[in-house]
């Protein structure tokens, strides 16, 4: 008996664990879509939600320089297999980076994250943030920053 309620309890957690992990995009459930939305800041990039998809100035092509509590708040878009492009992405500028939790969607050699703090579709409060020592910035269908505020 007490072996299976110590086997149910290590369940429980590893579901706990999985589906904050899907929540916050440091996991991947299936293959990404990368898609455009239009906002204030003119036509983005943003994941199959409709939630804005961010660039950080410190990657370098095709590596992310964004780990730990950076991952935290800005969870890098994860895929299994190839990521989709939606309506009016550059199929050919879709592309993938390997990191310790697996493999993370990039476009332009530009890995993508998502940010905690825009809560709903649409949303674009991570834009010119400084955090983790460099600019967030949105792009757009070509693959080049939005730097606008």
């Amino acid at each position: 008996m007490r072996a299976r309620n110590l086997l149910l309890t290590l369940l429980a957690t590893v579901a706990v664990f999985a589906t904050v992990a899907v929540a916050s995009g440091g996991a991947a459930s299936g293959r990404a879509t990368v898609a455009i939305r239009h906002t204030k800041l003119g036509t983005i990039l943003v994941d199959q939600q409709g939630r804005t998809l961010y660039d950080f100035v410190k990657d370098k092509k095709d590596k992310s320089a964004c780990g730990g509590a950076c991952a935290t708040f800005w969870p890098p878009l994860m895929t299994n297999g190839k990521p989709k492009a939606g309506t009016g992405v550059q199929a050919k500028l879709l592309g993938t980076t390997v990191r310790e939790a697996g493999t993370q969607v990039t476009y332009a050699g530009r890995p993508l994250y998502l940010y905690v703090g825009d809560k709903k579709a649409g949303q674009t409060s991570g834009q010119g943030s400084t955090t983790f020592g460099a600019p967030w910035w949105v792009l757009a269908p070509n693959g080049h920053q939005i730097t606008k505020r």
